[in-house]
């Protein structure tokens, strides 16, 4: 006894390959529309990053910063009186060289720039205002500083201003000459 099935009979078809025809190679692309494919994609993934990263860091409770309390000094610098003259006419004639070579340039080379620049010695005989005395003993206060610092084989203070290409050695030499006038008591 042959038994019916309640389906149907299902005929499959014999399995058919069929050939995909082969996709032509790419033509070769210019250099400018390889730089505009690379940078659509970079494009592309700095978006998605910055998308992840809003994601990512949304539940970072944040307060807006204000730059008035980030910023606390002026935006436009300006010229500070000069400190306290030390006490003593000596230290005081240094500190006044050196408020001078700050204000109003330093320079190498010559006692007095065509712009006005002055070296150390320059600054000091404009400050000493013509007390030969005075200029002496300021000029002398500076080489022991410098020797002190940079030894003994260091000649005088204008060999000294023109071995140096920038200000700042020779205006932190000044002051501490001031400082040093002033621990003497000069």
């Amino acid at each position: 006894m042959s038994q019916t099935s309640p389906f149907p009979a299902i005929d499959h078809p014999a399995p058919t390959t069929q050939s995909v025809p082969a996709a032509a190679p790419p033509a070769e692309l210019t250099l400018e529309e390889r730089l505009t494919l690379v940078n659509a994609e970079m494009t592309a993934r700095l978006d998605e990053a910055a998308v992840a990263y809003e994601v990512n860091t949304a539940h970072i409770p944040t307060e807006p910063v204000d730059l008035a309390d980030v910023v606390t000094l002026p935006l436009t610098p300006t010229l500070q009186p000069p400190p306290a003259s030390y006490p003593t006419p000596v230290a005081a004639l240094l500190q006044r060289a050196h408020h001078r070579l700050l204000t109003g340039g330093w320079c190498s080379g010559a006692l007095v720039d065509e712009d006005g620049a002055r070296c150390m010695l320059g600054a000091i005989r404009a400050e000493a205002r013509g007390d030969s005395g005075l200029e002496a003993d300021a000029a002398s206060v500076l080489l022991d500083a410098i020797r002190r610092k940079f030894g003994d084989n260091v000649d005088s203070v204008p060999s000294f201003n023109d071995a140096h290409g920038s200000a700042r050695t020779p205006l932190r030499m000044v002051d501490q000459a001031a400082g040093l006038a002033d621990a003497r008591g000069l």
